[in-house]
């Protein structure tokens, strides 16, 4: 009986474990302090050059992006054609292309068919 009790005990403590790691809660980028603050070309220009180093320093930390608007969109905005910026809702602002801006996200990855590098959970820190 001891031991079915010992069990039950030692299965209840790891399904808590358990739980409590797969859904641990998501990270709130928009209070987080931005570890890298770089222009778009710099960044770009790391991804390119050597995309692992670069993944290595910057893939999932918070950065703040600064450049000029090349496209925008309802949820996204890229940044001189170099960085991709996605947004958790939409956008409500003034923005327009070659806005200055300044946009602080979660670096997710580099895609090289495009050459750009990716954000999400992003939010404008600066505008115009």
């Amino acid at each position: 009986m001891r031991k079915w009790i010992g069990f039950l005990i030692v299965l209840i403590i790891a399904v808590i474990i358990g739980y409590n790691y797969i859904y641990q809660d998501h990270r709130d980028i928009e209070r987080e302090t931005a570890e890298f603050t770089v222009l778009s070309s710099e960044i770009s220009e790391l991804f390119a050059d050597n995309s692992i180093t670069a993944e290595q320093k910057f893939l999932n930390k918070t950065i703040e992006v600064s450049g000029l608007i090349s496209d925008i969109n309802t949820n996204t905005i890229t940044i001189d054609d170099k960085v991709f910026c996605q947004f958790s809702e939409q956008i409500e602002t003034a923005l327009d292309k070659n806005d200055n801006v300044k946009i602080k996200g979660r670096v997710i990855g580099y895609d090289d068919l495009l050459e750009q590098v990716k954000l999400d959970q992003c939010i404008i820190t600066n505008q115009k």
